[in-house]
């Protein structure tokens, strides 16, 4: 049977731009559109390979800047055929502009109560319609910091999926009380988790699939896997501003090309790999067995040495 692939894009403003003192218009476009390898040239390239790509967008940021950036943002996306689901990160909840990030609630989900995660994500659904998104279905957490009582929020709210369990960022602040290798969806909570898809780069070391995170070696490898073993679904995750160094100011080449080849490959295996969006509801086979990716030294070598250079080059301000 085909795995279904979910691309996903967390799509935020960047704490640490607010935080270095930048101006709304900085922070905006280091964390949406940096060195012209943003949301647009991701949605370009899905567009050129045929691919459809889930957007997390946390709007929380409009607390603090208003909807003038979030408007654009979901209108682009969602006119290029692509989808927009939630995003959350809590700390915007508490900021301020122009303090330097001085100012900012608890930044992790699970360092709330039931009743205020359940008031941060109905807020956070307002917000998201007021930019001119559909009423969502899907969820992440942001740094993946959810818990089962976040489940059970969602749930509460009519979410359908959410997909915040990482067993590389187990036990904190990914803490759904999962193990942490679970990769295939699972009912949980009253609502479908689809974990974040991992590989093992070293005997019990997790690494989650995301685009700065693995060498187009090991996302290879892992996608054969998936293929190989009959998955019931993998999920990749990249970020708006993951193709651009740290600063924003000039593009990350390794990334850049690791997307690119991402999407060439996802094009190339389209029948067994099929890309889809939350809102398609795919049938998906629930409570599978699937196991990560088992480690190759020789693959982990080569991406050590990959993201050597990343940081040493590739990470250099313009």
């Amino acid at each position: 049977m085909p795995t279904p692939v979910f691309l996903t894009v967390d799509t935020e403003l960047a704490w640490r731009h607010h935080a270095t003192g930048l101006d709304a218009a900085a922070i905006v476009e280091r964390s949406l559109d940096p060195a012209g390898v943003g949301v647009r040239h991701q949605l370009d390239r899905l567009a050129m390979h045929g691919l459809k790509a889930c957007f997390f967008v946390d709007p929380m940021p409009a607390l603090v800047f208003g909807l003038d950036w979030l408007k654009p943002l979901v209108a682009t996306i969602l006119a290029r055929g692509q989808e927009v689901q939630l995003h959350l990160h809590p700390n915007w909840a508490g900021a301020r502009a122009g303090d330097g990030g001085a100012a900012h609630a608890r930044f992790e989900m699970v360092e709330y109560s039931a009743h205020e995660q359940r008031d941060l994500i109905a807020g956070a659904i307002d917000l998201l319609k007021a930019g001119g998104a559909p009423h969502p279905i899907a969820f992440r957490a942001g740094s993946y910091g959810a818990n089962d009582t976040t489940l059970a929020a969602l749930a509460a709210l009519g979410f359908v999926y959410d997909s915040s369990h990482n067993g590389a960022a187990t036990p904190w602040p990914s803490q759904i009380g999962l193990p942490a290798d679970t990769i295939a969806p699972v009912v949980r909570a009253g609502l479908v988790e689809l974990p974040v898809t991992l590989i093992e780069d070293a005997p019990g070391s997790l690494r989650n699939v995301q685009v700065c995170a693995l060498s187009i070696g090991e996302i290879r490898a892992a996608l054969d896997h998936a293929v190989a073993a009959d998955h019931a679904a993998v999920t990749i995750v990249s970020h708006s501003f993951e193709l651009a160094s740290r600063a924003g100011t000039r593009a990350n080449g390794i990334h850049a090309r690791r997307f690119e080849a991402l999407c060439e490959m996802l094009r190339a295996r389209r029948h067994d790999l099929p890309t889809c969006h939350f809102a398609d509801r795919p049938a998906l086979r629930l409570g599978a067995a699937d196991h990560p990716l088992a480690p190759n030294t020789l693959r982990t070598r080569w991406r050590q040495a990959e993201q050597l250079w990343s940081n040493m080059v590739e990470e250099r301000a313009a």
